[in-house]
């Protein structure tokens, strides 16, 4: 009995320690597949052992939120189907023992929309993931963590529930090392998330990204009072931006270089990266179209004549091939909330540079600015709510300005075809919703007030235009 224990315990080990050296997980042959499910090297620090993982959201119910869907639903998670065992965005590496659960792009680049209540859900590739809470997610597993119940006799009660052929080495491994582990692991996670707490919550559909590095790189974080959240961005169509300046601060320009600093940011490290497995999916994101405005829906006279007011207030930022597409617009000129600007230092931008020392890849790119890039708009109509920090729900509110609500509701995947976004309010919103309040820090839906010469009947065949991009 005891060389078992001790051989369950070796195996249980060598397992975790293959996943976090980069194991090489068999990948799915389609590519869409592997975007929604293939792994790329985040297990290393967001991994969670899979039979753990299925259960927590069963053990802890108590302690999701209260958002529409069962389980891992409620934080905005995507399942396909009742048959799909994890949902989009989520990996299940198999190694040894303890097959893992990771996250991978399409945790933040999935998202969904329903044309009214009744309708049925699309899954969108490449889209902002606006019902997902990364920050929701991460708190939920500290919660888990720090509750008594976070125990081997709760967990593989819980698991023998589901799994009833988890056997006698498999309880053996999670009873003496696994479950021990785990909850070391995300409790040595939420000391390095603590400065969560002084932070207005980050909620669905946006993500601190580079705060999360400043601890990484040992800032002080008492010190820094900075708000770095920002809306979720695209995926669509890399190619035309491999010359723009990226991030909604324009930090970077190089798309390669982005793609491994946000895997990085979600879990992996240097050493288990899945370049390969990364540069499958950057190749196929290129020329990833975004899906078109459905074309009964739009008014085709009132779109021509939006297009020419397009051309004259908007083209020379926002197209493809424009003189100021992808440049830095400062932000005391745009407007917008400065906390992003704030948050991103030079300081930071020096050692993001030093990632990746003595690998091919070694980043080199990042820079401070003083403002926030020039986006292209493909496939505008799925990427709201708009702006960096996704403060203003819809098109119509963005163009009125007067019109924009201090307080919403986001993560609704209704849409709004009036408005151009998703529905915002009513009961519907406030139900399935989560509220955003604009007045908290970080959160300011001021600014980007161009066109406000525009008379109303030009900035509705403005509006009616913008659904074509």
């Amino acid at each position: 009995m005891r060389r078992a224990i001790k051989v369950a315990c070796a195996i249980f080990a060598l397992s975790v320690t293959t996943t976090q050296c980069g194991g090489g997980p068999q990948q799915p042959s389609d590519i869409v597949e592997h975007f929604k499910y293939g792994a790329i090297g985040t297990e290393a620090r967001a991994g969670v052992p899979y039979w753990i993982w299925r259960v927590l959201p069963i053990v802890f119910a108590d302690k999701l939120p209260n958002r529409p869907g069962n389980g891992w639903e409620k934080l905005g998670f995507i399942y396909e189907s009742k048959d799909k065992d994890h949902p989009v965005g989520t990996t299940h590496t198999k190694s040894g023992l303890t097959d893992v659960v990771g996250l991978n792009c399409a945790t933040c680049h999935a998202g969904t929309v329903r044309d009214a209540p009744g309708s049925m859900r699309r899954i969108v590739l490449g889209m902002p993931s606006h019902g997902m809470d990364v920050q929701g997610y991460l708190r939920f597993l500290t919660a888990c963590a720090q509750d008594a119940r976070f125990n081997a006799d709760t967990l593989i009660a819980a698991i023998e529930k589901i799994n009833p052929n988890f056997g006698f080495l498999d309880r053996t491994g999670y009873r003496l090392l696994g479950i021990r582990q785990t909850k070391n692991g995300i409790l040595d996670g939420a000391r390095g998330n603590a400065w969560f707490d002084s932070r207005p919550p980050q909620g669905p559909g946006r993500v601190d990204t580079f705060n999360p590095y400043k601890v990484m790189f040992g800032f002080d974080m008492s010190k820094d009072d900075t708000v770095g959240t920002v809306d979720l961005p695209s995926l669509w169509n890399q190619r035309p931006r491999r010359t723009l300046w990226l991030h909604w601060d324009g930090n970077n320009n190089l798309v390669e270089e982005r793609n491994k600093s946000a895997a990085i940011g979600a879990g992996a490290t240097p050493q288990s990266l899945d370049v390969a497995a990364l540069r499958r999916i950057e190749d196929w994101i290129m020329d990833l179209k975004a899906p078109v405005y459905p074309a009964e829906r739009i008014d085709q006279a009132r779109a021509a004549r939006g297009r020419a007011v397009y051309a004259t207030e908007c083209s020379s930022c926002h197209d493809f091939g424009a003189k100021d597409i992808g440049q830095v617009t400062p932000q005391a000129k745009v407007g917008t909330d400065p906390e992003r600007v704030r948050s991103f230092t030079s300081e930071l931008a020096t050692k993001m540079n030093t990632l990746g020392e003595g690998y091919p890849w070694r980043f080199s790119h990042f820079r401070k600015t003083d403002g926030y890039a020039n986006m292209p708009l493909d496939g505008l109509w799925l990427r709201a709510p708009y702006l960096h920090n996704g403060s203003v729900p819809t098109l119509r509110a963005l163009l009125w300005p007067e019109t924009r609500p201090a307080q919403f509701y986001r993560a609704y995947d209704v849409y709004d075809w009036n408005d151009v976004g998703f529905v915002s309010s009513g009961p519907d919103a406030q139900r399935d919703g989560v509220l955003f309040d604009t007045t908290l820090k970080g959160n300011s839906n001021a600014g980007h007030t161009y066109g406000q010469q525009l008379t109303p009947e030009q900035r509705e065949d403005l509006l009616e235009y913008l659904k074509t991009l």
